[in-house]
């Protein structure tokens, strides 16, 4: 990563702090996180070397608002001067099967898990592509692989994420930018260990593993890699 500059939305979630971390300290130029939550920003910042606070950007920002983005994409410009990567690793989860799920909440599912990664990627693409490519990694879900009932709006939300992968990987392929999935199994998280406090934790998955095979994909070594969804 050493030169280059990614944007990391959700970057203040468990599995962001975990890609952002493993981004500074593979060496990146500047990682830029849009925050919804101040509290968790204030975490994040905490754990970081006073060297990588100096190569982060945290501005609050909505990015499920495509002005909000645009703006927040331009700041990033005007800070480090280039976007080579970006990561969409905002999201949410919602249990329920069609019928009792209400359709604010399907709403919402298709707002953070899919079209705020559709607004970034509008975002951040013509800068990209001006500079003569980049990558971009989208975080899916392998809980989605077969699709699942049980928590079918957050099913629906991220099988549309890999499809989203999988077509603009193909209108992007010619022009330099590469376009990949990962797809983590359940991780390791205070929230998934809060939500189901009886499970067997052996199987789980570290965020910092997850965060690797990211820091992977944005970098040059994975060149060739486009359209794949790779599963954690």
């Amino acid at each position: 990563m050493t030169g280059r500059v990614a944007i990391v939305t959700g970057g203040t979630g468990a599995l962001g702090q975990a890609i952002t971390t493993a981004l500074l300290d593979a060496g990146a130029a500047g990682v830029a996180i849009p925050y919804a939550v101040p509290e968790e920003r204030i975490a994040l910042e905490s754990r970081l070397a006073p060297e990588h606070r100096a190569r982060l950007l945290a501005a609050a920002a909505d990015v499920t608002d495509d002005g909000a983005m645009g703006k927040f994409v331009a700041a990033t410009r005007d800070r480090f001067g280039q976007i080579n990567g970006l990561v969409n690793a905002v999201g949410g989860f919602a249990g329920g099967d069609l019928v009792s799920t209400p359709l604010p909440e399907w709403e919402r599912m298709m707002k953070l898990n899919l079209t705020s990664a559709v607004i970034a990627c509008r975002a951040v693409l013509p800068g990209m592509i001006a500079g003569g490519g980049g990558r971009i990694v989208n975080i899916a879900s392998r809980a989605v692989l077969p699709p699942q009932g049980g928590f079918i709006a957050y099913t629906v939300s991220k099988a549309a994420v890999i499809t989203l992968t999988e077509a603009l990987a193909q209108e992007v392929r010619a022009k330099g930018v590469t376009v990949n999935a990962v797809l983590p199994s359940t991780m390791d998280t205070p929230a998934n260990r809060r939500a189901m406090p009886d499970a067997d934790r052996s199987g789980w998955v570290s965020t910092a593993d997850v965060a690797h095979v990211v820091a992977f994909l944005l970098s040059d070594r994975a060149a060739a890699l486009t359209g794949a969804s790779l599963t954690v």
